[in-house]
């Protein structure tokens, strides 16, 4: 083994432990979210004092009410929110949580890993659609709602990955997802960059998807494989394959696993269209389009 066993001094777990109990509580009680949030963001930050005196009507400069205002995640837009197909009911909720989690990224116990770990494996309990246990949530992740990931135990996933759910993410038992990965859920028709289409994207149990490599949408790593650092999935990576490349390819089978693997081939199945999943928009929705482009080809008949 590569890692030995870390604890923090008995003072600071008993701190930890009894913070992080008291806002899994808030968040599994009826208090409203928001409150709950705000308050757990206030005093993180160091700012209850000035809080208190803007609450109690004292004079506060117009930056410190927009800082102060800001804790409150009913104050803040993310751009997730803009996109029509949502599921209203559930993203706001799913908003509030989402800002504590950022929020709580900026603070400096952040970087303390053996209470981050914690704070995060219990906030990803409210928000993930699924989350399993003994998960190691690093600094940086971001994703599209939340409530749309599945997670499954003993998972890790590393400094800066952007986990996309705008359609459905799911990670099983195990896996490993390294530093600056990209995991799409959705993508873009060539012509219109408005049709946005969603899909189920997949990375099974003890799959590897290794630093700053992009799975795109609707595909799926396979069990026991191995994306190689930096490359680009465009289809189906077979279990117990180790894929690498732009576009990515299976380059080979784990050793030991040659009897029970897929042949290598070539390139990866595209099984995108397998896994699209549909949604409705009211027909009155009042939409917009930010790049106003001439979607019309040159060569398109009158």
């Amino acid at each position: 083994m590569t890692k030995v066993n870390v604890s923090l001094p008995a003072e600071a777990e008993a701190n930890v432990e009894s913070f992080i109990d008291e806002v899994d509580e808030r968040l599994a009680s009826d208090e409203d979210t928001c409150r709950v949030v705000t308050e757990i963001l206030v005093d993180l930050h160091g700012d209850r004092g000035a809080y208190d005196r803007w609450q109690a009507g004292e004079d506060v400069s117009a930056a410190e009410r927009v800082r102060l205002q800001g804790y409150d995640p009913c104050n803040a837009t993310l751009e997730s929110e803009y996109y029509a197909e949502k599921d209203e009911s559930r993203f706001e909720r799913s908003k509030y949580l989402q800002w504590l989690w950022r929020q709580f990224d900026a603070t400096p116990m952040a970087d303390n890993v053996a209470f981050a770990h914690r704070f995060r494996q219990m906030l990803a309990g409210h928000l993930f659609a699924e989350c399993g246990d003994d998960c190691r949530f690093f600094k940086g992740i971001t994703f599209t709602y939340g409530h749309n990931i599945s997670v499954g135990d003993n998972v890790v996933i590393h400094d800066d990955v952007h986990l996309d759910d705008r359609g459905e993410l799911e990670i099983g038992d195990r896996a490993s997802i390294s530093d600056n990965v990209h995991l799409y859920s959705h993508d873009h028709d060539v012509v219109d960059q408005t049709d946005v289409s969603n899909y189920r994207t997949i990375v099974g149990d003890d799959a590897r998807v290794t630093y700053d490599a992009m799975v795109r949408a609707g595909c799926r790593v396979g069990e026991n494989a191995v994306v190689g650092a930096r490359s680009v999935v465009q289809g189906d990576v077979p279990d117990h394959h180790i894929a690498a490349g732009i576009p990515a390819k299976s380059l080979k089978v784990k050793p030991g696993w040659e009897d029970v693997a897929e042949p290598v081939e070539d390139s990866l199945t595209n099984r995108q269209s397998e896994r699209k999943l549909d949604y409705d928009l009211p027909a009155d929705l009042d939409t917009f389009d930010e790049f106003e482009r001439d979607r019309t080809a040159p060569n398109t008949p009158e």
